[in-house]
């Protein structure tokens, strides 16, 4: 299931084929007396220990793996779903004293978390923190009246539905299971449940996609009326089979997508969509339809991210959880920490990601002490250019500087 969720899941949950094993190491065992140990600390005392109000977790279960898929996935409805629940709920207590009395956002990702076995899911659901936004992303395919009652029923107040296309030749590209009328028939079956912050992903740039094309799934993701809409081009990520067999066509057609990416923005926002960040619309007139998880990323807010594959950032530090499947269970089966890494982050690293993911909005970024990290004379020359908005105190990027985004966005920082 393609996902963009978040900046750092997104990086942490890649795994090159063939690479799994890598670097497995640092937090295994247990302290006295089979306690856990503790995680060393920055100095900075206790009041961490509540600061974490955004919680990542992954389900990587999928039906099938898409061959442009490049996260954590594990393939197949088994045995696993159940221990791999409990392993998640041993690490949410292993780290619970990271979490603030009162989460902001829980967002469950993969993988596809509704694929999930529904006893399993319903007993994750069940013991997770409650929080202001909880959101579980969705294969159509999935999406039955009881999973969507169930959902409900353990809080769950927003879905992100993984569309992509609303056209066969297209959605057999990808890879996809799921069929126009099954996109329509979830959607609704999300509805009839009580959904009312409903967001659907689309994807442009896929091989043999036309602007006509694109302009029909537009309009009929237009037409269901969802409250946000993702929109993402397609990548091809190295090592995935999507690479291999559309990597050279993908590569072709790059100077065509700058017009899709125009076409994407002029569509959506006549339709009433507010253009907030590269990717994302939200209905115009209420903010709180933006996605809050992910905006707590592109704002630089520390999280906790739980499950296989999963990154956090909380307190300067930043650690990834081993991407093996059964290395994870068994360090949690042992009551350890399933982390292979952990990095210290200076705060000149904190700045530039500040700046990197802070332009993706719409809202000028502050500069302040990011200033620190920004070329002055660059700034002038993109603004000369028209692809950045500045008056030396803010920093925003212009429609075509989004569009351009990283390459924008590398000439910027010192």
């Amino acid at each position: 299931m393609l996902r963009r969720r978040h900046y750092s899941q997104a990086q942490a949950a890649r795994t090159p084929e063939g690479r799994e094993e890598a670097h497995e190491a640092g937090w295994h065992g247990r302290g006295p007396a089979g306690s856990f140990p503790r995680r060393p600390q920055p100095g900075r005392g206790a009041e961490i220990l509540t600061r974490v109000r955004h919680l990542y977790v992954h389900l990587p279960f999928c039906a099938q793996r898409c061959g442009y898929c490049d996260f954590v996935t594990v393939v197949g409805r088994g045995a696993q779903h159940g221990p791999y629940v409990d392993a998640l709920l041993h690490e949410l207590e292993l780290e619970r004293e990271l979490l603030a009395p009162q989460l902001e956002t829980v967002f469950l990702g993969g993988g596809t978390p509704t694929f999930t076995e529904p006893r399993a899911l319903a007993r994750l659901l069940g013991a997770l923190p409650d929080a202001a936004e909880v959101t579980v992303e969705a294969n159509p395919e999935t999406v039955t009246q009881a999973l969507a009652a169930l959902l409900r029923r353990f809080g769950v107040n927003r879905v992100s539905l993984g569309v992509q296309s609303f056209q066969p030749h297209l959605l057999d590209v990808l890879d996809r299971v799921a069929k126009p009328d099954t996109v329509r028939r979830a959607f609704y079956d999300l509805r009839d449940a009580g959904f009312d912050n409903i967001s659907l992903d689309l994807i442009y740039g896929i091989p043999g996609q036309s602007p006509a094309d694109l302009e029909t799934d537009l309009g009929a993701a237009i037409e269901l009326g969802p409250e946000h809409l993702s929109c993402y081009e397609l990548e091809a990520k190295p090592g995935t089979r999507f690479s291999h067999a559309h990597g050279g066509e993908l590569q072709r057609q790059a100077e065509t997508m700058e017009s899709y990416f125009e076409l994407v923005v002029d569509r959506l926002t006549a339709a009433g969509y507010r253009w907030y960040e590269t990717a994302n619309f939200c209905r115009e007139g209420d903010l709180d339809l933006r996605s809050r998880h992910n905006l707590a990323y592109w704002l630089g807010r520390d999280y906790l991210g739980l499950g296989v594959g999963a990154v956090s950032t909380v307190d300067g530090r930043r650690w990834r959880n081993t991407p093996r499947l059964a290395a994870y269970m068994e360090a949690l089966e042992a009551r350890s920490r399933p982390q292979r890494e952990v990095e210290p982050l200076s705060d000149e690293v904190r700045r530039r990601e500040r700046v990197m993911l802070g332009l993706r909005l719409d809202e000028p970024l502050v500069l302040g002490e990011l200033a620190q990290v920004v070329d002055q004379d660059a700034m002038k020359r993109l603004a000369h250019l028209g692809l950045v908005r500045t008056d030396m105190r803010t920093l925003a990027l212009t429609a075509r500087g989004r569009f351009l985004g990283g390459g924008v966005t590398a000439d910027l920082l010192v």
